[in-house]
């Protein structure tokens, strides 16, 4: 395969400190301009600030092996990098030559020209930079090494449908074993829900959850009075709960759209272990006893405003924090009937925590329900290091929706919500269900549908 140069645009940069061992033998062009992006976001307190600092060490860990201005080969099998000037004279006339973008385009220009015959393409993650490459005639493509999936419709969803002789439903509901052949049901992963449908009759159909090929499927626990007043109404919402409710699935991931529930069952589902004194009940092992560990229930959601940022908040921490944990707020008083003294009570004797993600991330929290809002928006380095802050005898559960990602800097295939849903479905320690249908509303839903 004929050797090609990649230009690197800030974005990228600011997405994945590696990038630049991302590309095989191929070599590697950043554009003066980039680096000194790069330095004014050096200083932020978060994974693009992080992205930033790492890649100018690594950087200046190359100046020691040659010099960038002429070329430093990045390692074994691996291409040239180097630090390209800008050429703005090759800019199309209708192109502001001020402007940071427009400069890197002009390095990638001139890089192209001088190239010959190899094939120069410019990398960034700026759909708008991308349409004016391709305009003016210059190889463009997004980075998509950070992206684990190629797109939306191909994330784990974590439920499956399995054709079934008629027979085999009814065996389930008379309480025998039935185990799925591996050969006709192969990729399926530990919690996964499996819809079993009649392969003579496609409205006789029977829910339950798998957990291996030598384990016998389960039937899904109903929850028919409900997890402080919330019952399941749909059957996602149902497997939802089940997985939320098992404590040996530890990490429990719930996408959907707004109004789904995701929230507020992971809410209530925290409340019912937390406060509540109910006995919870091991499937395998059919074996009752008392209910999980968990001393509190922690609610957190990461500080990224929608839309225009309100901008400078006085008061203390908690008066700047809540209009970004209101939505958390707004969960627990429905749960709590808008009861604001029982809240208060839960609060000051420690049972909940409400704080922002900033201030969660350096923890180690054991023994505890965690609820983690919003995770769409954190980079999959963020969800790493909340993960890692996990105690023993806690339990994490990640919501959010992958269609409303308010950060620049991640979309639907790099979101780290992503990359914890499509990295951990293959362990026993965690599940996930994809919420489809909105049940805040009938207005709700018809925004989320027709709009």
């Amino acid at each position: 395969m004929a050797k090609k140069t990649y230009v690197f645009d800030t974005s990228v940069c600011l997405t994945d400190s590696d990038c630049i061992y991302n590309y095989g033998n191929n070599d590697i062009l950043i554009p003066l301009k980039v680096l000194e992006e790069i330095d004014n976001h050096k200083k932020r307190q978060d994974s693009v600030g992080v992205n930033a600092r790492k890649l100018i060490r690594a950087l200046d860990d190359l100046r020691a092996k040659g010099k960038l201005q002429t070329g430093i080969r990045l390692g074994k099998g691996k291409g040239i990098l180097r630090i390209g000037d800008h050429a703005t004279h090759l800019l199309p006339h209708d192109l502001d030559r001020s402007v940071a973008d427009h400069i890197i385009i002009s390095t990638a220009l001139a890089e192209n020209e001088s190239n010959g015959s190899r094939k120069t393409i410019l990398v960034s993650r700026d759909i708008n930079m991308r349409v004016i490459c391709d305009s003016i005639g210059l190889l463009t493509e997004d980075y998509v090494e950070n992206q684990v999936i190629k797109k939306e419709a191909d994330l784990y969803s974590g439920l499956s449908t399995c054709l079934v002789d008629d027979q085999v439903i009814d065996h389930f509901y008379e309480g025998e074993s039935i185990l799925l052949d591996k050969e006709e049901n192969s990729g399926l992963h530990p919690n996964q829900f499996i819809m079993l449908v009649s392969s003579s009759n496609e409205k006789k159909t029977a829910l339950c959850r798998f957990f291996n090929y030598a384990t016998p499927l389960q039937k899904v626990t109903e929850y028919k009075e409900g997890l402080w007043g919330v019952r399941a109404r749909n059957k996602e919402q149902g497997f939802a709960l089940d997985l939320l409710m098992d404590p040996d699935v530890q990490v429990v991931s719930l996408i959907g759209k707004a109004g789904s529930g995701k929230t507020l069952m992971a809410i209530a589902a925290g409340l019912e272990q937390v406060v509540s004194n109910k006995q919870v009940k091991d499937k395998l092992k059919d074996e009752t006893f008392c209910r999980t560990p968990y001393k509190r229930l922690v609610v957190s959601r990461p500080v990224m405003p929608m839309g225009r940022d309100i901008g400078f908040l006085p008061g203390s921490m908690q008066e700047k924090m809540a209009p970004w944990l209101a939505p958390v707020q707004d969960n627990l008083k429905f749960l709590t009937g808008d009861d604001q003294t029982t809240l208060d009570e839960y609060m000051d004797r420690g049972l909940i925590e409400i704080e922002a993600l900033t201030y969660i991330r350096g923890r180690s929290i054991a023994n505890a329900f965690i609820v983690i809002d919003e995770a769409q928006n954190l980079t999959a380095h963020e969800i790493k290091t909340i993960l890692t802050r996990v105690g023993e005898g806690t339990k994490i559960v990640l919501t959010g929706d992958i269609e409303q990602i308010d950060n620049i800097y991640v979309n639907e295939m790099s979101s780290g919500l992503t990359h914890a849903i499509e990295k951990l479905k293959a362990y026993e320690l965690s599940g996930h269900i994809t919420l489809k249908k909105g049940e805040r509303s009938n207005v709700a839903t018809l925004a989320a549908k027709a709009l």
